[in-house]
């Protein structure tokens, strides 16, 4: 064989080599986004669990202030119930939400019950849940982060010939229900001076 086809073949399968390595970071790259984004639904999982387990205790400190109004429990007892039966993020997420507002409410018509406000069990489970909603929170910006850089990048040049042999489709938001967005009225009674 000549020197010049030699040369060819080389340069040839120099760059065939080449361009297999880089569909191969490509391919990995799409993988472990994807994988971050089932990583990072799974970390705001734990935390809904850890809730879900919490709330039982919450109710049952609650329930035992006869006065206390048992519509807002039950409005928990569903909600929780609904997230414990909910299969797949979309469906999660609302009854996470869901839970959420019920928790406002009780904590929101505590207030009213001096008595409750002041029980040790029920401002440990308060700071509890406090702490899981915050946590929560940094989870869902982390996974909502992770959703975004996936989405992105099965979109660019030439992720998305990669993306498409693949079937990636664009992953859901963790979304937060309109009722979430709304202003929260705070109503204040200012004492009269004489």
């Amino acid at each position: 064989m000549s020197t010049g086809i030699l040369i060819f073949l080389g340069i040839f399968l120099f760059g065939a080599l080449a361009i297999v390595g880089y569909f191969i970071t490509i391919y990995n790259g799409l993988i472990s986004l994807k994988e971050n984004i089932k990583k990072s639904w799974s970390n705001i999982d734990v935390i809904l669990k850890q809730r879900h387990d919490e709330l039982p205790k919450l109710i049952s400190v609650c329930e035992s202030y006869a006065e206390f109004e048992h519509g807002v429990l039950d409005r928990l007892m569903k909600a929780r119930e609904k997230y414990f039966k909910a299969r797949g993020v979309t469906k999660k997420s609302e009854a996470s939400n869901e839970i959420t507002a019920a928790l406002q409410g009780i904590f929101a018509l505590a207030e009213n019950y001096p008595d409750l406000k002041t029980n040790k069990n029920f401002m440990q489970l308060q700071e509890r849940i406090s702490h899981l909603e915050e946590t929560l929170a940094d989870r869902r910006e982390f996974y909502n982060d992770s959703v975004n850089n996936f989405n992105i990048r099965i979109k660019q040049i030439p992720d998305v010939l990669v993306a498409g042999m693949l079937n990636y489709q664009d992953e859901e938001m963790f979304k937060v229900s309109q009722k979430e967005r709304e202003d929260v009225k705070i109503n204040i009674k200012i004492p009269k001076f004489s």
